[in-house]
């Protein structure tokens, strides 16, 4: 009985030990900045993915625009300019 309350109670000062380490270090990293370095690395990479994104969102939709331009042109009809009303009323 003795042996087990001995087992759990280095089991205890261990984990708690380790949790002091991981604790001591991750203060050193926060204080060095490279925590920060890190984290605004992951944050460009993040925009650089979101503005190609966009530019390719924009792409096919110019691509798509010309197709259906063409398509309208094939079976007589005239596109309407950019931003102009297409003529159904939603209500």
């Amino acid at each position: 009985m003795l042996g087990g309350v001995m087992v759990n109670a280095a089991r205890a000062v261990a984990i708690g030990v380790v949790g002091a380490i991981a604790y001591d270090g991750m203060k050193r990293i926060s204080r060095s900045g490279a925590l920060r370095g890190a984290t605004v690395t992951a944050a460009v990479w993040g925009l650089r993915g979101v503005r190609a994104a966009e530019i390719g969102a924009e792409r096919m939709r110019l691509a798509v625009g010309d197709v259906v331009a063409e398509a309208r042109a094939r079976i007589g009809e005239q596109a309407p300019a950019p931003g102009a009303a297409s003529g159904h009323e939603h209500r």
